[in-house]
């Protein structure tokens, strides 16, 4: 077959870029078994290192694992519990660090703080660049004394989205939907292909991990991180998230996998007043519709499917049977519920900064270490670690776990148990045998024109149809009408040879592209948490309200959060959802450009009122009283368009 054959070892680019097309366009979107060409690279490692059991590929991975865990001193382990974030130097060099900015070199977390797990921060903007980097960040790894290579990690970085807050731009990746998107969809092989071209994509610059998939429900429509979920409802949510853990771990989870960080554990949906826990006025999650239980359908249905890692929320839980302190100093969460009740046998990261007082994008964070903000840094870790947790994300702060164990406070054999999981999943993965990437192949496969149509089909598919007056949509004959435009550039319309006016008086038609309500918050980092009321306030219904009674209004509305839009709903003559979409979809769709249409149903419910939303019950899904838009509520185009 010609499956088999692409998956033998190869050196050549071009054929590298032959299997990365060819996996997502078999029958199924996707190869047989997901796997894809192991490409060698010479680069050396420590000769000393060669002969040892750990390094040999012909001895099980147990053996390997257990052989390298009694070779690593007390420093070596306790730097593998940390997983924090790593920067590209100038030009793709290794980065020097900043005093300032409280940032330590590359050199000193790999050479002194012996760590081996990072988050990539920054955006991918350069393919090349960011491979080669990542082959030097290996190598620096490989002259250490044991030459563990370093498992890189990244949050979402695939969607089209135009507020950067908890991910990054897709820039040189192919642009989806986001996760929202994907749950409009309500088509789990389409979640798959998207995963397996994620994969693709990023293995392909050494991203090993994903700091994802975000499972919470999204009972309280105020919350702010919303975005990446998949909705409201429990049972779509399991659905999609094992078809997205298959897409990410591949048939059989190997060296041709991607980890995955399912978060946040037990769902971090049901935020008091919606306000989010990465912040002091945000610590509670609350459950006073006595529904602790429906948040943990997803994450059920994630152990079931193979999930690798998980990662608990900041939050402390609000009228529980649990303690209520944050959830990574919860025992009765991590090691009773998750590990003994729910039988969860992977990795337990913490979310990040809980020991550490930080600043980020300069705004100043305390550790989120909610319930327990009196303890000491080192009794911070002392109890994360109780709890049952493997790894610390977003600190680097071994110091402090070498001096419990030095004092007595916690035994070596407690950090065995978390390295050995860590290193486990490395030899898994494959790292330690080959750990860099082919960096000519990695141009060929991120953003190749297959993978990027794939995407903006998607874009255009999950859009979601509320209002169509007279069935308007999609516009037909439009070259000689005037149209008046708010939202996106005019010359999008331009290019497609259509009149664009300055006034809405002037127009024939307006096409206005909407952000879903919410509050600014100040901060460098909190200002990017879109949160508070869902509706607009009254300055901005007045404006948008001249407009609706000067012309026939097209609007389409990114809903990162549920909209409380009655107004939209009665004055537009057409209303579509949009969950991370170019200008061009959007266009395409109200066009019917080359057949696109909207496919998408609400992954959610539209409140009426913000009356609604507040005497709704945080916990509850589908409890805000008479909705304008409810859950799977999405039109299609008539048959006669």
């Amino acid at each position: 077959m010609v499956a088999s054959t692409l998956f033998k070892r190869r050196q050549n680019a071009f054929v590298a870029f032959f299997f990365a097309v060819s996996f997502i366009s078999t029958a199924s979107g996707l190869s047989e078994s997901g796997k894809r060409p192991r490409i060698r690279a010479t680069f050396p490692r420590p000769a000393e290192n060669e002969t040892l059991p750990y390094r040999d590929v012909s001895l099980c991975i147990d053996d390997r694992v257990e052989d390298l865990l009694q070779r690593m001193t007390l420093e070596e382990k306790a730097g593998q519990l940390f997983h924090t974030q790593l920067q590209m130097g100038p030009n793709g060099t290794l980065d020097l660090g900043n005093a300032t900015a409280q940032r330590n070199s590359t050199d000193n977390m790999i050479g002194e703080k012996h760590m081996t797990h990072f988050n990539l921060v920054g955006n991918v903007d350069d393919v090349r660049m960011n491979a080669e980097w990542y082959n030097l960040v290996q190598e620096r790894a490989l002259r250490t004394r044991l030459g563990i290579p370093i498992t890189l990690s990244s949050d979402p970085r695939h969607a089209f989205t135009e507020n950067i807050g908890t991910g990054f731009a897709a820039n040189e990746f192919s642009q989806w939907p986001e996760s929202l998107g994907l749950a409009a969809m309500r088509d789990p092989d389409m979640v798959q292909t998207f995963a397996n071209i994620a994969r693709e994509e990023y293995m392909a610059i050494g991203i090993r991990s994903a700091l994802h998939p975000q499972i919470d429900l999204s009972t309280e429509p105020r919350w702010a991180r919303i975005g990446n979920t998949m909705g409201e409802d429990a049972n779509l949510t399991s659905q999609l998230v094992v078809a997205y853990l298959k897409g990410f771990h591949g048939e059989e989870f190997g060296t041709h996998s991607v980890s995955t960080v399912t978060k946040h554990f037990p769902g971090g949906g049901p935020m008091e007043n919606g306000e989010d826990s990465h912040f002091t006025y945000g610590k509670n999650q609350t459950y006073p519709g006595k529904n602790f239980e429906y948040h943990l359908i997803p994450f059920k249905a994630a152990i079931a499917a193979g999930a690798r890692q998980m990662l608990p929320y900041y939050s402390r839980p609000i009228g529980t049977e649990y303690e209520e302190v944050g959830f990574a100093f919860n025992k009765g969460i991590v090691t009773n519920l998750l590990r003994k009740e729910l039988g969860f046998k992977g990795i337990v990261v913490s979310d990040w900064g809980l020991i550490t007082d930080t600043y980020i994008r300069g705004q100043y964070m305390p550790a989120r270490a909610w319930g327990v903000e009196y303890l000491t840094e080192l009794q911070r870790a002392a109890r994360i670690l109780e709890a049952g947790v493997d790894q610390f994300g977003g600190e680097q702060r071994p110091e402090l776990i070498v001096e419990l164990v030095n004092t007595g406070v916690v035994a070596e054999k407690r950090l065995d148990v978390s390295v050995r999981l860590l290193l486990r999943e490395k030899f898994t993965l494959g790292l330690f045998d080959n750990p860099f990437v082919d960096v000519e192949a990695a141009e060929q496969v991120v953003g190749n024109p297959y993978f990027v149509r794939l995407g903006q089909e998607a874009q255009r598919k999950a859009y979601t149809l509320l209002k169509n007056q007279d069935d308007l949509l999609p516009l037909k004959d439009a070259g000689n009408l005037k149209f008046y435009v708010e939202g996106f550039n005019i010359s999008y319309l331009e290019a497609r040879n259509l009149h664009v006016v300055d006034t809405p008086e002037e127009a024939d038609l307006a096409l206005i592209r909407l952000q879903a309500p919410y509050e600014p918050r100040p901060g460098g980092f909190e200002a990017a948490y879109h949160a508070g009321s869902l509706a607009y306030n009254a300055t901005e219904k007045a404006r948008q309200a001249a407009i609706y009674k000067a012309v026939p209004t097209i609007v389409d509305v990114y809903l990162d959060r549920p909209a409380v839009i009655p107004e939209i709903a009665e004055s537009a003559v057409a209303l579509l959802g949009s969950f991370g979409s170019s200008p061009e979809a959007f266009l395409d769709v109200v066009f019917g450009t080359d057949g696109a249409h909207p496919l998408g149903k609400l992954p959610f419910d539209l409140p009426r009122s913000m009356e609604a939303v507040e005497a709704s019950f945080e916990d509850l899904p589908f409890d805000t009283k008479d909705p304008v838009f409810r859950f799977g509520d999405g039109l299609r185009f008539s048959q006669n368009c």
